[in-house]
């Protein structure tokens, strides 16, 4: 380090912890989960992500932590940099090119739907969000995010996205340029318990609606809780034409169950089935869907981890840290998240305003619910902030990879590497949100790296942790001045059974979303991802491709040129 670049560090535990848990809590835990949850039936969704958390997110979590740690004390602090260090080996830097490359790209989609939630926070409070219809909240959803047309984002009223956008941008900025612990580690001190107290405010709130409408008792948050988390699933089932059965609609509540069952026993080509939780856990989607959930809900794969960790001392026990930071994160989102907004939507709109898209939930449902409910003007400010804190603890672990990449590879203090991401990270924002229309840019960019280069990234660590430095040391560099150590059986999870789970998980999801193969019945339909690039070409998707890829470009060759990045190709001994 240079006497203007001196070595960071966390000022405390809780604060490391509290900012990785702070990078994993996000609109995942109180939209994505929750809807997850409810689509699969939650016994089964929960038992499958509990196994996908025991063997993917507990393992990757510690190799990141382990393996970040190790690099900061050989004086690295970004992927590549870690990588090339602590295996000996120089090329391996290309493949740590992915840990800045997430996080950056994402930022630039993030940071506009971090704008999202301010402004429907502010218009909250402003009392603008009174929707009475679906039609209302849809409109006012697309009309503030510029939906119908590119360039319709650009504006600054109150009822659009591009004041909030130029405030939370520079927000995340301001924080990340006052440094780790000033900056990161200060907010996020305060942010997460915040955000917390706030969840459970909305949260009570929530288990204290009881019935609101009488005429239709079976919409009440008992059987809210009821549709989201019982083992099985119940549905009208209608025969076609060719003999088949076919799910016509999901039954929930002991009158829906009894009226149904009254036109099923009154039709021969209606039945009423039930799904038990076996034959839901044959539905390879829903293991797609858990393994998938485990890398939204703990960052990793996004090279924000193994980043926090180089910032660690010797001692810092890494296997409690970790553990402490994934439980954290699992209370805000099985704790808060599973029991508030799925219930809640249920409660006033019914199974159909309780499913869809985790931003249709957020943002077209749920400001209906608080539109529905005594106080809900100020119910539904506090949501929408807390999950404008959650966002903003979640894009300044976005910025802070891009950063500790730029002070290597330029050999630049913070100040000016907060200024270089500014620019590269504005271009890109800017890129997404002039773009907006049907979001066709955000979607595309999402696709293909908070989805696909996340799979990427995580297997290509988990690899590299259990057989190119070898699983007996990196369990040794994982155990260093831990308190108890990780548990031996992990030994063999991480080097045989996550990598095969891993590599499993994402040939089926590639086969089925990218190539659009359903394994089960034979069928083929492309994924739009896939028709928007080689298909029915689409430009905005092109160019969305194509600013990954100058992203990318950019990165590698920082990375190649860097006079830090000279390492000597030492061929460690594995074991």
């Amino acid at each position: 380090m240079t006497a203007s670049n001196p070595k960071e560090y966390w000022n405390s535990r809780i604060g490391i912890i509290l900012a990785v848990s702070g990078s994993a809590v996000g609109l995942g835990n109180f939209l994505r989960f929750p809807g997850l949850a409810s689509k699969h039936g939650g016994g089964a969704f929960m038992l499958a992500y509990f196994v996908s958390f025991l063997i993917i997110g507990l393992s990757i979590c510690w190799a990141e932590w382990a393996m970040g740690r190790a690099g900061g004390q050989k004086g690295y602090n970004s992927s590549p940099g870690i990588l090339g260090a602590i295996t000996g080996r120089k090329n391996l830097k290309y493949l740590g090119v992915l840990g800045v490359l997430v996080p950056v790209m994402i930022y630039m989609y993030y940071v506009y739907i971090e704008a999202w939630c301010l402004g429907y926070a502010v218009n909250f409070m402003a009392g603008n969000l009174e929707f009475q219809s679906g039609e209302e909240a849809s409109a006012f959803f697309g009309s503030f995010v510029g939906i119908t047309e590119n360039g319709a984002a650009f504006g600054f009223g109150i009822r659009q996205v591009g004041f909030f956008l130029v405030a939370v941008f520079i927000l995340n900025f301001f924080l990340i340029y006052r440094g780790l612990s000033r900056g990161i580690e200060l907010f996020c001190k305060y942010a997460m318990p915040a955000l917390m107290i706030l969840a459970l405010v909305v949260l009570v709130r929530v288990m204290t609606l009881g019935t609101p409408d009488p005429g239709n008792p079976d919409l009440n948050v008992s059987n809210g809780l009821g549709y989201m988390w019982n083992p099985t699933k119940v549905f009208v089932e209608e025969r076609t034409a060719e003999g088949d059965w076919q799910k016509l609609k999901e039954i929930v509540g002991e009158r829906s169950l009894s009226a149904a069952q009254e036109e099923a026993s009154a039709s021969s080509d209606l039945r009423v089935r039930e799904i038990s939780l076996p034959e839901q856990l044959t539905n390879f989607q829903l293991w797609l869907d858990a393994a998938g959930q485990i890398f939204f809900s703990l960052s990793i794969g996004f090279g924000v981890i193994i980043n926090y960790a180089s910032y660690l001392k010797r001692k810092d026990d890494v296997v409690l840290s970790g553990l402490a930071a994934t439980s954290a994160n699992e209370f805000c989102e099985v704790g808060l998240g599973g029991l508030m907004t799925v219930p809640a939507a249920f409660t006033f709109l019914g199974i159909a305003g309780a499913t869809g898209s985790t931003l249709g939930l957020g943002f077209n449902a749920l400001p209906m619910v608080f539109s529905s409910m005594p106080a809900g003007q100020l119910f539904g400010f506090l949501f929408f902030f807390l999950l404008f804190l959650a966002a903003v603890t979640s894009s300044l672990s976005m910025l802070q990879p891009g950063i500790a990449f730029l002070e290597e590879a330029m050999e630049i203090d913070r100040h000016r590497s907060v200024t270089v991401l500014g620019i590269i990270t504005a271009i890109g924002s800017g890129f997404v949100v002039y773009f907006s229309k049907d979001l066709k840019a955000l979607d595309t960019i999402d696709f293909w790296v908070g989805t696909f280069l996340i799979f990427v990234l995580a297997t290509v660590q988990i690899i590299i942790f259990g057989w190119v430095i070898g699983i007996n040391r990196g369990l040794k560099m994982a155990n260093q001045g831990a308190l108890f150590p990780v548990p031996k059986i992990y030994g063999f999870i991480m080097k045989y059974v996550t990598p095969t789970f891993l590599l499993t998980i994402f040939a089926l999801w590639t086969t089925q979303n990218v190539f659009g193969y359903n394994i089960l019945t034979g069928q083929q339909e492309y994924s739009s991802y896939w028709k928007d690039l080689f298909i029915e070409p689409n430009g905005v998707a092109w160019f969305s491709v194509f600013l990954i890829v100058i992203v990318a470009a950019f990165i590698a060759i920082l990375a190649t040129i860097a006079k830090k990045f000279k390492f000597q190709d030492e061929r460690g001994k594995k074991s």
